[in-house]
């Protein structure tokens, strides 16, 4: 009669390790899909898929981790964790590009990455509430707030700017176009780029505009300036 107990009890055990198993991946799934649909629809990089797959694998890791520490008896719970947060930042770095026109893209993307694998860790050690919390906060930032972060950084007196000149004294030209509207440059760096021709400079500055203005307005009166092929703002 002992026996046939003990047997149940296992069975239970096994069966109640099933269930969380189950509860812990397909919760990893939900979260990590959740963000990946949100850099899904802007066509980022890394989708849909890839967030549930760095979801799911964090929190598979974090699983066999608590396995292992409860079969093999060893006290450090945390150590395959602490590798997948350094070691995903190899996934995130290749979401992160630089466009022609020096451009930065995919800081979002790879933050969002990272993120991911937390959650997922989260979830693989049972901590839900905090999981869940955190992945509609995550979501929150890169969806809800994603217009009140254009919208704010649209309207600030500081503008990183990349222009390419026809020449290299037109810079002179437009410093003292800038001058003349009480512009100041607070700091420049000239490149030669491959895709202007041979009398072409390019140019990266960060400009203070003397009160807050739509970038847009700034833009359109800076292309008034002589000499430029191409004027961006660039984050």
């Amino acid at each position: 009669m002992v026996m046939i107990d003990g047997r149940l009890v296992l069975e239970e055990l096994a069966a109640m390790d099933f269930g969380t198993t189950l509860l812990r991946l397909v919760l990893a799934l939900i979260c990590g899909g959740a963000l990946g649909i949100e850099r899904g629809r802007k066509r980022r990089p890394a989708g849909f898929r890839t967030y549930m797959l760095v979801c799911l694998g964090a929190a598979l890791v974090m699983m066999t981790n608590e396995y292992i520490s409860d079969t093999y008896g060893t006290s450090d719970v945390a150590r395959m964790g602490a590798q997948v947060i350094s070691g995903i930042g190899f996934l995130g770095a290749g979401t992160i590009i630089v466009t022609g026109h020096n451009r930065v893209r995919g800081l979002t993307t790879a933050a969002g990455l990272w993120a991911s694998a937390c959650i997922g860790l989260a979830i693989g050690i049972g901590y839900y509430s905090g999981a869940i919390i955190g992945c509609a906060m995550i979501f929150v930032a890169m969806a809800a707030l994603h217009n009140l972060d254009e919208r704010v950084m649209a309207d600030t007196k500081v503008m990183n700017l990349y222009i390419e000149f026809e020449k290299l004294s037109y810079i002179g030209q437009f410093m003292e176009f800038l001058k003349e509207r009480d512009i100041k440059v607070s700091d420049m760096e000239i490149s030669r780029s491959n895709a202007l021709n041979e009398a072409g400079t390019a140019a990266l500055m960060t400009i203070k505009l003397p009160k807050k203005q739509p970038h847009t307005t700034i833009i359109g009166t800076l292309n008034c300036a002589g000499g430029i092929n191409y004027l961006e703002e660039v984050s």
